[in-house]
């Protein structure tokens, strides 16, 4: 006669849907085959908390079940339970409730087959790294760049494999494919049992035993890939991005390596680059300067006109908001900071000298200390701020 389910799990039949599952993980640990090797009354039990779970985490059954008992389930009626009878079924059924603590680290490594574990396949292929020059107006807008780029690739004739044909795939007589060894030793505590990967198919499940004449049995040729970069705006000079799978295709069917890209920015003939800002150095002339005028200056989108109003001093420091760089992913935006340089000139006629002699015993042409008149670093930090 068949254990009441709920008896079988330790809830109660109140238990709500996440208890149920944690009663299952506790039992289900307990009796484990890993645990109990060669146990068979553990291994019964297994299968039986593994039906109990079947029928109670479902709504429907559990409702059957609280109304009709094991009689809702006989021959002859719809919607039966999950009737436990192979271990591999069990696993395929319900390893994916355990995660990594179950079939993972505390048992010594993934399982494969159908216990929610995954074989090792091949080699990871290695990463690969570029550098992308990109100007100004790339950076500040964002750019798609297409680069050929040379490396290992998936062998075509193999489709990676490294076989020569599929009858040259066979399954590893060490491990009888599961990719992994079990030995079982006899303790003073007890049998203690460990898992390592096959030393004979490399934790493939599978040996080669003809290998393809193009790849020469590494499921990857030397080639070429064609491949498109999508680079945000305002990416920065040593940033580095990643492609996933881009890089070395791996070995027999591995994973590909990924593709590094460093960004290096192409110096502009005229700007230069402060953090998000732009910085542009415009020399004016001393008449300019005295009078004011209106000139033109370079910028990341192309030029603009500002007005230089009379009487400014060298070390003036203009601002264009929101004309430089943008931030990487975000909402922010630097600005152009233009500063300017009055210029002295240096060869003079005769003429000119005497007129500017002339000039200079004027009270106009005397520098006078005024208090207002903030230094070149003080400017320098106002127009950061």
């Amino acid at each position: 006669m068949k254990r009441d389910y709920y008896e079988i799990l330790g809830v109660s039949k109140s238990a709500s849907a996440d208890e149920i599952k944690k009663a299952y993980r506790k039992v289900a640990m307990q009796y484990h085959p890993d645990r109990n090797p060669g146990d068979k009354e553990a291994e019964e039990k297994f299968k039986e908390a593994a039906e109990a779970y079947d029928i109670l985490s479902d709504t429907d059954k559990r409702a059957k079940y609280d109304k009709f008992g094991h009689q809702a389930f006989g021959p002859g009626t719809s919607g039966g339970g999950f009737h436990a009878t192979n271990m591999e079924d069990i696993f395929s059924h319900f390893g994916d409730i355990f995660g990594d603590d179950m079939f993972g680290s505390f048992f010594g490594g993934g399982r494969s087959g159908g216990r929610g574990g995954r074989k090792a396949t091949g080699q990871r292929g290695s990463n690969l790294r570029i550098k992308v020059k990109l100007t100004y107006e790339e950076i500040a807008k964002g750019v798609t760049k297409t680069v050929k780029v040379k490396k290992h690739v998936l062998c075509n004739t193999c489709g990676g494999s490294g076989a020569k044909d599929k009858g040259s795939v066979q399954t590893c007589n060490t491990c009888g494919g599961s990719g992994q060894v079990r030995r079982v030793q006899n303790t003073f505590l007890g049998q203690m049992q460990t898992v390592t990967t096959c030393p004979t198919c490399n934790g493939e499940g599978t040996t080669v035993t003809a290998k393809c004449s193009a790849c020469k049995g590494e499921g990857r040729v030397f080639g070429e890939e064609t491949i498109s970069i999508d680079i945000p705006a305002g990416v920065q000079e040593g940033m580095q991005l990643s492609m996933s799978g881009k890089g070395n295709a791996g070995e027999r069917g591995g994973m590909n390596g990924d593709l590094i890209i460093q960004i290096e920015e192409e110096q502009h003939p005229e700007l230069h680059r402060d953090g998000l800002n732009v910085a542009y150095d415009l020399h004016i002339s001393f008449p300019e300067a005295t009078f004011g005028s209106t000139v033109e200056v370079p910028t990341i989108d192309g030029r603009a006109k500002i007005k230089v109003p009379p009487g400014t001093q060298s070390g003036k420091i203009f601002r264009l908001k929101g004309k430089g760089f943008p931030e990487v992913q975000g909402y922010g935006k630097g600005d152009q900071l233009i500063y300017v340089n009055v210029w002295t000139p240096q060869n003079l006629t005769t003429e000119e000298k005497a007129m500017l002699e002339k000039l200079g015993q004027s009270e106009n042409f005397k520098p006078k200390p005024d208090k207002n008149n903030k230094s070149f670093f003080e400017r320098v930090k106002e127009a950061f701020n």
